[in-house]
């Protein structure tokens, strides 16, 4: 199953960004973007790709472990930005080394679980809005994304998600994410099968 450790924001938070995107759709260019789908928007904490259905109860352990180990922190989506050419995201703001210390207890626990990882990079905290299909210009969408300031809220869990490949060959179809596991931070316990 092909998974990743997230921090899902919570519905107002993301209705406040769904109502930025929609002002995004409306630039010149926004046709030539492939937007995400936002049921799916989340900050990808530790992506593992495919994990062997085995490793699943020590990677749950580890994940819990990970989790009570860091205390509540605030966040805020924040303004924007892009990798290259090729992706548009808003940030956040906060937090942020408490939401570094998660991303990297969550890459740590999936290593330890025998989750075969990536080369381990600098985490950069950021919720992906839309992917370039062509060579364009994102300059105009970051600049209109730089006054977007969402209202804070406290992250309280980890969740393990699985992302559902679309398989169908539709044009603009989505990954679906399904949240199994759940981990309140600073506290004990775990939601299996949550979502």
């Amino acid at each position: 199953m092909r998974l990743f450790a997230a921090v899902v924001p919570p519905p107002a938070r993301l209705a406040e960004l769904a109502r930025a995107a929609d002002r995004l759709a409306a630039l010149p260019g926004a046709e030539r973007l492939r937007w995400t789908s936002r049921p799916g928007w989340h900050l990808t904490l530790a992506f593992m790709g495919e994990v062997d259905d085995g490793l699943l109860p020590d990677l749950r352990a580890r994940l819990g472990r990970a989790a009570r180990r860091t205390a509540p922190f605030p966040l805020r989506l924040h303004g924007g930005g892009q990798f290259g050419r090729a992706v548009l995201w808003t940030g956040v703001a906060g937090g942020l080394d408490e939401l570094r210390l998660l991303a990297e207890r969550a890459d740590a626990a999936a290593r330890r679980a025998g989750v075969a990882m990536d080369e381990h990079r600098r985490y950069q905290a950021h919720l992906t809005l839309a992917r370039s299909r062509a060579d364009l210009d994102l300059r105009p969408f970051t600049e209109a994304l730089d006054a977007f300031e969402g209202t804070r809220w406290e992250v309280g869990e980890l969740a393990l998600v699985r992302s559902n490949l679309p398989g169908g060959g539709t044009p603009g179809e989505h990954p679906r994410y399904e949240t199994v596991a759940t981990w309140p931070l600073g506290g004990a316990g775990a939601a299996e099968g949550a979502g």
